[in-house]
């Protein structure tokens, strides 16, 4: 792992090169928001798969654990990016 990448859970990290460091699924750019709100929307993990083709089951269960364990972290990411689109 690169020097500048840094492990928050398993499968979950952080890269100040990506999204400004917000926490994605490893080897990817997809942020554990986008995760947490498509489930909002469809809440079933072979749509999930469909949707983010790229990632696997384990990558997608590790996102929503992640959420679970930081939901305010997360929930901010979500409102700002909301905002973003004001």
């Amino acid at each position: 792992m690169a020097r500048d990448v840094a492990a928050v859970s398993a499968r979950i990290v952080r890269n100040p090169r990506i999204l400004s460091g917000e926490p994605i699924v490893e080897g990817t750019r997809v942020p554990v928001r986008a995760i947490v709100v498509a489930w909002h929307y469809e809440p079933d993990i072979s749509r999930m798969l469909k949707a983010y083709p790229h990632l696997s089951p384990e990558a997608i269960k590790a996102a929503l654990a992640y959420y679970a364990d930081h939901r305010s972290e997360i929930d901010e990411y979500i409102r700002a990016n909301d905002a973003d689109l004001d």
